[in-house]
């Protein structure tokens, strides 16, 4: 069973399902690039009874973006001590990353719009996945929908 559906057109993006409950997920989807610098992106999560969406999350090419953190994760597969942490420069969007015995991966994936200071919000799900083929799956997903060519640039 696969944590993860990845469709990698633009309507539908990325989509990753928890192994402990299918119900809560997280979609990366609505790709553009205005610019040739960076790519803007949606991101929603769900879980029983939240729902919550950003716009206009920002991934800029300098390769600061998740590919490369889901990367390492999956790289290190064995595990690690403590919690790994990345998050767009505009902090709406962080991962946590934690690993247990028995192989699995806790993404925590905490979605907070930095464009509202006053009465601002802040939403978290966390997705578990198996640490080797699945985090490698879902990095190498990533990456290609942040880093597929755009006819306007390619």
């Amino acid at each position: 069973m696969s944590t993860h559906a990845a469709t990698l057109d633009q309507s539908d993006g990325v989509i990753v399902r928890s192994l402990e409950n299918r119900a809560v997920r997280v979609r990366l989807f609505d790709r553009s690039r205005e610019d040739p610098d960076c790519v803007l992106y949606a991101i929603e999560v769900h879980a029983p009874g939240l729902s919550a969406r950003v716009d206009g999350v920002t991934a800029w090419n300098w390769d600061a973006d998740l590919a490369p953190f889901l990367e390492g994760l999956a790289r290190d597969f064995r595990g690690w001590d403590g919690e790994r942490l990345w998050q767009t420069n505009d902090r709406d969007l962080t991962v946590s990353a934690v690993v247990r015995s028995g192989g699995h991966v806790g993404l925590t994936w905490t979605l907070r719009p930095w464009r509202a200071s006053v009465d601002s919000w802040s939403a978290s799900v966390t997705t578990w996945l198996e640490a080797g083929e699945q985090m490698s799956a879902l990095a190498a997903d990533v990456r290609h929908f942040l880093h597929q060519e755009n006819k306007a640039y390619g």
